[in-house]
């Protein structure tokens, strides 16, 4: 394992990798991609078109079994990655059959120019928004040649290809889908831009085509935001994607369960704020979505909901512990069940799954100490099975569920602090990260040392920022029950380093 990313096998490439469903997938794709692209009926080019799609279709996906194979391993993506594909071309097809009867329509307008306007681009933007860049560059790359194919014109691909590229890098952090329409706008600016030196390049600048071939350039990148601003949503419901957008909008605090969440366990959504702030922090430095890592902590314990009181962090001070009156078997049972009914919560209100996925993680298959502990302690002969006392896992299988399962730890873990300097806070996150480290829960997510490296750094100046100090409020005593102002005194009698400062209480106030 190197930076993060899986280690690949260089061997020759062996038909038993690819099982049935990719193989069906592979054919079916490149029939139907070239009776998309072919234009004529003859056999021998829709044999022809049906071999260059097998081959293109082959690159793009050992592309993506290099750096990202989840993709292909999840049917699902698989078959949305096929559409994408298919339905680029079949949109890019119909726009071309319009906008060519309507050139021959009009009579003034060449037919050569007028197909400047099909939105080729869409494709790269959803691909974008709903895979990630990487695969939208290939995605491109594909596209454009496979255009280039149908249309018998070698520098389409050319206006094609850069018109995706900006689609594709335009949307890269897309969290609001206004930003759609700003995308678009871009893609037409860079049609403009690609049109101009191709006209230039054909010695074709100065003639009529030139005002009617930047008015298709504008079309085709207007045309594509309305594409994706319509598909985007039908295809995050269809095949259950996740993407920033939508992501963007479970942080709204509207929501129900976050709303529920704040007024039954008004500590548990504390907890979850600062988690959230923690995890974000260090997303960057480890390669992951922050706005997935933050949506996912504020949503990681809203099993609580259930049972409140149960939680320390919404027990109020001066109240009996509810679990004085339990067996420590029966306490862990309720301490673990919030994972399942945080599961159960989230499939109710539809959360995406890799949410899900999250919460079932973010506590591994730790043991709850304290509670078997407290069991060996008040029955020492018996024999105590640690299965019994461990939440049901599974480990983190991704970086942001292990960053979760960190900040977890750490924020309630940094509560107990009694004197929150940077040194104990840095002390305390190395101790907390180490222990998860060693008990083996990282093991099968994709961190490396230098990043668990790069997250105690980043949680140790979080939390730094957190616990920061406060002057103390003149004239107030913190020290006996309630608050009360002390009488004011002159400032002869105040001690002479005080006169330039405020005057230390007992008990500092930290609103």
């Amino acid at each position: 394992m190197k930076n993060g990313l899986p280690k690949i096998d260089k061997k020759a490439i062996n038909l038993s990798e690819y099982p049935l469903m990719k193989i069906l997938f592979f054919c079916v794709t490149s029939l139907l991609v070239s009776a998309t692209v072919m234009v004529d009926l003859s056999p021998e080019r829709f044999i022809g078109g049906t071999l260059i799609a097998l081959v293109l279709l082959f690159t793009f996906y050992r592309d993506i079994m290099r750096y990202k194979p989840s993709y292909v391993e999840n049917n699902s993506m698989l078959l949305l990655l096929g559409l994408m594909i298919v339905n680029t071309l079949i949109i890019g097809r119909l726009f071309e059959y319009i906008l060519l009867n309507f050139s021959k329509g009009l009579g003034f307008i060449s037919p050569d120019i007028a197909v400047y306007g099909i939105p080729i681009a869409a494709g790269a933007m959803l691909v974008t928004l709903l895979f990630d860049f990487h695969a939208a560059i290939t995605f491109s790359f594909i596209i454009s040649l496979l255009t280039g194919y149908w249309m018998n014109n070698a520098l389409f691909p050319i206006y094609t290809f850069i018109g995706s590229l900006t689609a594709a890098f335009t949307v890269i952090r897309c969290k609001k889908r206004s930003a759609l329409l700003r995308g678009g706008l871009y893609v037409a600016a860079a049609n403009i831009v690609i049109i101009l030196t191709l006209l230039i390049s054909s010695g074709e600048i100065f003639t009529i085509k030139t005002p009617y071939a930047l008015i298709f350039a504008i079309f085709s990148g207007i045309v594509v935001s309305a594409i994706v601003s319509l598909l985007l949503p039908l295809l995050e419901y269809t095949f259950k994607v996740t993407t920033d957008i939508s992501l963007l909008e479970l942080l709204d605090l509207n929501q129900p369960l976050m709303k529920t969440l704040m007024i039954t366990a008004p500590g548990t959504y504390h907890h979850s704020v600062i988690v959230g702030s923690l995890v974000e922090s260090a997303a960057e430095a480890v390669g992951v979505n922050p706005l997935l890592a933050r949506v996912s902590s504020y949503y990681h314990d809203i099993g609580k909901i259930k049972m409140p009181d149960y939680f320390v962090e919404n027990q109020a001070s001066g109240t009996s512990n509810k679990h004085d009156k339990l067996t420590p078997h029966m306490s862990s049972i309720i301490i673990t069940s919030h994972v399942k009914e945080g599961v159960e919560l989230a499939k109710q209100h539809k959360l995406p799954q890799s949410i899900i996925d999250i919460i079932k993680q973010h506590h591994g298959t730790a043991i709850i100490t304290y509670f078997f502990q407290k069991a060996k302690e008040q029955e020492p002969f018996s024999t105590h099975a640690e299965d019994e006392y461990k939440y049901l896992g599974p480990k983190p299988q991704t970086r942001v569920a292990a960053l979760v399962m960190m900040a977890d730890a750490v924020e309630a873990a940094s509560r107990v602090l009694t004197d929150p300097t940077p040194s104990r806070i840095a002390a305390l996150i190395d101790k907390i990260i180490n222990h998860i480290f060693l008990d083996g829960q990282l093991d099968e997510c994709e961190l490396t040392l230098k990043d668990i490296s790069e997250i105690k750094q980043n949680f140790s100046y979080i939390l730094t920022g957190i616990f920061h100090k406060r002057i103390d409020y003149p004239g107030f005593d913190f020290s006996h029950e309630g608050i009360h102002k002390e009488p004011a005194t002159n400032e002869k009698a105040q001690p002479a380093e005080d006169k330039k400062g405020l005057k230390q209480n007992a008990t500092s106030f930290k609103p």
